[in-house]
């Protein structure tokens, strides 16, 4: 047991190099193989333990980020969050015990990636195998089945290779199908074939996003003052002057022919900290910048909600008209942007939850924003982490993606850099062009192969200006929408209820006329003082 435990560690710990920086995506199935061979033949509270290692190998490498908000903060996430793979290996234990098992093992981890990614609360999705895949043949498939079933495929790959790697079936599985060799050699490598083959129809076939029209943007990122960059409360009104400073030069320059005027500019995430419609001085900066560059800006800004609460809110800024449409984040982080059960939490005097000071609501808008007639999809930092928001939008007829996002707390991490992953494969899934503005880093473009045209140096003021793409046509993984994820839940609740039900006696062969002479039952021989 020891060993298992070491080797699911391992296994976590190697995972966790699929993503970035390393982002060597290869491993990725032999990490999940690995689990699944740590917990092969064992009973289900035993295969928990090598759960465990793994999702502590795992977590705890890949959010090594979070200590940057606080070692407790990195410690109390990371932990929770590998309770969800303590599930995977009891999970892995059970199901190893039926034909075609390693189906519905990948089916059970997508099924798990699909809870953590909404439960409890908002959920956090940081993890989820598809988030490694880019710049690998495998985004072929994304436009096609979008980010769940492809991370389906990753686990797949890995419970296959567990398969090929792996001693024969566990205690109460069924006798193999074949006893030759080459036969089970064939039952072993073919679905591995056979998944390698839809990977290459789809590299060759791939998705085209066909352009309607393109149009000039610009994308600010105006930098966090400070000697690390990392509080953007540091000298917040100095945050919001670099943006419209940075907006003003772009002005200046589109007057002089310098640039061409863009349809529209791209502000962060936070590059207001305060709300504008309630502070003068800031609503004033931004009608000077918009006045400026003489378009529409979709300012990123710190909106009051009402006693105890915030909004953060994409604004587009006209200038002529002033604020308009709005989209606000609808996912806020908890425990980082707003504390449920603040009432009962408030009495175990937890310091750490005093810095959120009010709680920021979720946002409920899933139509695009109109941005001078360019319909446009917005999500807010981690929120494009999350399947459901630009699935809506573009559904609703999104022609371009957004994000705006802060970032200033990890940008010496190597969050941001899985971040950028992330987005670049939402692009790909969506078929559509991405801009993202950062308040410093990492600030680009993105075109819909998840190439990125240009992007801006980290901890610097600039602006980028670009053509994009605008896009009406929809890929068949945003209509498919969250249809895979469901279906990797039932097929998991199928095969688990067909695990745990008590098994069907197998019927005895029909018996031979000796074997009924020996078990033909004699009358009892009379033991002597008894009639």
């Amino acid at each position: 047991m020891p060993l298992r435990i070491l080797a699911a560690a391992l296994s976590g710990l190697l995972l966790s190099v699929a993503f970035e920086p390393v982002a060597f995506f290869w491993v990725a199935p032999l990490a999940i193989a690995g689990l699944v061979l740590t917990t092969r033949g064992l009973r289900v509270r035993a295969a928990l333990v090598p759960g465990l290692a793994f999702g502590v190998g795992f977590y705890f490498s890949l959010a090594f980020w979070m200590r940057t908000v606080g070692p407790d903060a990195w410690v109390a996430m990371s932990a929770f969050m590998s309770l969800f793979y303590v599930l995977a290996g009891g999970l892995f234990a059970v199901l190893q015990r039926l034909p075609g098992w390693p189906v519905w093992c990948a089916a059970a981890w997508t099924m798990l990636e699909v809870l953590r990614s909404g439960w409890p609360f908002s959920g956090m999705p940081w993890g989820n195998l598809a988030f490694a895949v880019v710049d690998t043949p495998l985004t072929a498939l994304l436009p096609y089945v979008g980010s769940v079933a492809v991370g389906f495929v990753v686990a797949l790959a890995g419970t296959l290779l567990a398969l090929l790697l792996g001693p024969g079936p566990g205690p109460g599985s069924q006798r193999p199908l074949d006893r030759s060799p080459v036969r089970s050699w064939w039952v072993r490598t073919a679905p591995l074939a056979v998944l390698v083959a839809v990977v290459a129809v789809a590299t060759v076939l791939p998705w085209q996003a066909r352009s309607d029209t393109t149009v000039p943007i610009a994308v600010v990122q105006g930098d966090v003052p400070g000697p690390r960059g990392d509080n953007i409360l540091f000298d917040f009104r100095q945050v919001t002057a670099n943006h419209v400073e940075a907006t003003q030069e772009l002005g200046r320059r589109v007057r002089s022919g310098e640039t061409p005027e863009p349809a529209l500019v791209l502000w962060p995430e936070n590059s207001t900290a305060v709300d504008p419609f309630a502070d003068s001085r800031t609503r004033s900066g931004i009608e000077a910048a918009s006045a400026s560059v003489g378009v529409p800006i979709l300012v990123g800004a710190i909106v009051d909600g009402g006693p105890g609460h915030v909004l953060n809110q994409g604004i587009v800024w006209d200038p002529e008209t002033g604020a308009g449409e709005r989209y606000t984040k609808r996912h806020p982080v908890v425990f980082g942007e707003y504390i449920p059960f603040r009432d009962q939490l408030a009495n175990l005097q937890i310091g750490r939850l005093t810095m959120v000071g009010r709680d920021m609501l979720s946002g409920t808008r899933r139509e695009p924003l109109d941005i001078d007639g360019i319909a446009v999809a917005d999500a807010i930092c981690f929120d494009i982490a999350y399947d459901d928001v630009l699935q809506d939008q573009v559904l609703r007829g999104a022609e371009l993606v957004t994000v705006q996002t802060s970032n200033a707390t990890f940008v010496n991490t190597d969050q941001i850099d899985q971040q950028f992953a992330i987005t670049r494969l939402r692009a790909i899934e969506a078929g559509r062009w991405v801009a993202v503005a950062s308040t410093n880093g990492l600030t680009g473009v993105i075109d819909p192969s998840g190439r990125v045209v240009t992007q801006a140096q980290r901890r610097t003021t600039d602006v980028l200006s670009a053509d994009v793409g605008l896009v009406s046509s929809i890929t068949p993984a945003m209509r498919v929408g969250a249809w895979p994820g469901r279906l990797a839940t039932l097929v998991t609740l199928l095969a688990l209820a067909a695990a745990l039900l008590p098994r069907r006696r197998v019927r005895a062969a029909p018996m031979t006329r000796e074997t009924e002479q020996e078990l033909s039952i004699s009358p009892p021989t009379p033991v002597s003082g008894h009639r």
